[in-house]
């Protein structure tokens, strides 16, 4: 298996999450269980199956992230040598060609991307397009609506 990108603060909101659901949630959807049983027959129960249901969720998630934890490859964004080229962890500021609204993306992996935070996934076709390319180029992406240009209007590296 390869091994995934990821951002050092990407890694740690990860941990975080993990841990959060190993010393709070797990514990607390056990004693749910336990107190849906002290209610007597499981059948009928619908707090029992809620809660174990929920279980199935926060157990599911344990392993999904220990296994995304292990197989991650973690990247220090700010120990990256400074400069003017997009590369993985960098955050670009773009102008749209036509509109000329500006908008700011982190290029990010995979496992932590939220386009609602403004990190994008190296996989996706914006960052592809924009890997590479200095401030100043235009960077070409050919979405569902046609072909967008953007003008990459900075490079920073932020840790």
């Amino acid at each position: 298996m390869s091994r995934a990108p990821i951002t050092a603060k990407g890694a740690a909101r990860l941990r975080a999450e993990l841990e959060e659901l190993k010393s709070v949630k797990r514990p607390a959807v056990i004693a749910a269980i336990a107190e849906a049983r002290a209610h007597g027959d499981l059948r009928e129960n619908a707090e029992y199956h809620a809660a174990r249901e929920q279980q199935g969720f926060i157990e599911g998630r344990i392993k999904q992230l220990e296994a995304e934890l292990s197989h991650a490859h973690i990247i220090d964004v700010s120990k990256l040598a400074p400069g003017d080229k997009v590369v993985f962890g960098v955050t670009v500021v773009l102008a749209d060609a036509d509109s000329g609204e500006e908008c700011t993306y982190q290029i990010v992996g995979d496992l932590e991307a939220d386009i609602k935070q403004g990190l994008i996934a190296i996989s996706s076709p914006l960052a592809r397009a924009l890997i590479g390319k200095h401030e100043g180029d235009v960077a070409k992406i050919e979405a569902p609506g046609g072909t967008r240009e953007y003008e990459i209007v900075a490079v920073e590296y932020r840790g």
